[in-house]
């Protein structure tokens, strides 16, 4: 039997129908027009409905374009007069004379216009291009990026759950640091003293087999404390996601704090994010009542939690707003200063222009950050988590530089 495109250019085909189904509103990339290209190159099409399904595994990723790749199809091989597919790049005396169905200048090119081929006169050419733009979709971002720069009070319960998903993923490989325990290792460098000593009784005391050790490394500690008083109830939700991110993930301690402190790990690590934040929820008494940092800052670092803080990346997310006074706050984040190895601030409201941190509380605080960044959109939360991730606590490297705290102006 013969084959369906015997004698054709597949590049010129793959190409040419990749074409089409872009201006219907299909994304068929370069990677799918080699996908194709290479499908046709390993097994010829023999019949029709062959082609059809390779073209469709190739060039559609998308269950929505199912249906346009479909009136694509049938537009550029309806019934109409053949003209034969040519290569330039092969001789003439080497050509099939096989005809491929597309519509030539003279016939009616059908509903979907044919292929637009480099070899149709310059007048089909132009009224299949004039077509094409007349049925140009409307172009729309994902899910994820239309809800990028929304603030959250926008978003529904399901647009959060996705965004911590998305949170979730993003440090999903969160950086380590060498500990001081080592482990025997084949590929480790410095020589394990007491197992090479072990071994070297059975060989009269002679270091035959000798056992190596590298340092075993572990992820920086992150202790993550969310402020969910009554000015940040549009971020508390979107701020226990990003905790929730942190715990699954890098084994953070997190805490939520109005006018009391509440702990919060065991509970926003199960498995599934809505109950995890609704359980979180409902184990935070004072929800959406008033504000004391200061307070709680120093019941953290008098509880049995407060040897977490040691060497720890702490995050505070709050507006900075306290009913305690300014000196307390700023005595308790000197204290927590000298326990954690960085203190980062996320302000949702840093990031407004012109934002200079007047609120007592909040300049209180700043002296003792090492960085203070904006928080109100998911956007914002996932360049906070990156530049929290791209920290890597080896020898010789430094924190990265992050958003400069601006300077108080008394």
């Amino acid at each position: 039997m013969t084959a369906v495109l015997r004698g054709t250019d597949r590049a010129a085909f793959a190409v040419a129908l990749a074409d089409r189904l872009r201006h219907a509103g299909v994304p068929a990339g370069l990677t799918q027009v080699d996908d194709l290209v290479r499908a046709l190159a390993v097994n010829p099409p023999v019949q029709l409905s062959t082609l059809y399904w390779m073209a469709r595994i190739s060039l559609v990723r998308r269950h929505e374009h199912l249906a346009t790749f479909d009136r694509v199809f049938a537009a550029v091989f309806a019934e109409a007069p053949p003209l034969p597919l040519t290569r330039s790049a092969v001789p003439p005396g080497r050509r099939d004379d096989v005809h491929v169905p597309v519509p030539s200048s003279s016939a009616d090119p059908g509903p979907g216009g044919g292929l637009p081929w480099v070899t149709l006169p310059p007048a089909v050419a132009e009224a299949a291009a004039s077509e094409a733009a007349l049925r140009l979709p409307e172009r729309r971002p994902a899910a994820l990026a239309g809800l990028a720069d929304r603030p959250f009070e926008e978003l529904d319960a399901e647009q959060v759950a996705q965004l911590g998903d998305a949170l979730r993923q993003a440090v999903a490989n969160w950086p380590t640091r060498r500990s001081r325990r080592h482990v025997v290792s084949p590929t480790g460098r410095r020589v394990a003293l007491r197992p090479t000593m072990a071994r070297a009784r059975r060989t009269g005391w002679e270091p035959v087999e000798v056992v190596r050790e590298r340092p075993v490394r572990r992820a920086r500690r992150v202790v993550l404390l969310c402020d969910v008083s009554e000015s940040m109830r549009a971020q508390a939700a979107a701020y226990l996601h990003l905790m929730r991110a942190f715990a699954t993930v890098a084994d953070a301690e997190v805490f939520a704090f109005g006018t009391r402190l509440s702990r919060l790990t065991a509970v926003l690590r199960q498995s599934s994010p809505v109950e995890a934040v609704e359980q979180a929820g409902a184990a935070v008494t004072d929800r959406f009542g008033g504000t004391r940092i200061a307070t709680n800052l120093r019941a953290l670092l008098a509880s049995r939690h407060g040897d977490a803080l040691r060497g720890a990346v702490v995050v505070i997310g709050s507006d900075g707003w306290d009913s305690d006074p300014a000196s307390e706050l700023a005595a308790a984040m000197a204290r927590l200063r000298r326990r954690a190895h960085r203190i980062v601030w996320l302000n949702p409201r840093a990031g407004t222009p012109g934002f200079v941190p007047r609120v007592a509380g909040m300049a209180a605080a700043l002296p003792y950050c090492d960085g203070l960044l904006p928080a109100a959109t998911f956007q914002d939360l996932m360049d906070a988590a990156r530049q929290l991730q791209s920290v890597t606590w080896t020898a010789g490297l430094k924190w990265p530089a992050l958003t400069p705290a601006p300077r108080i102006i008394a």
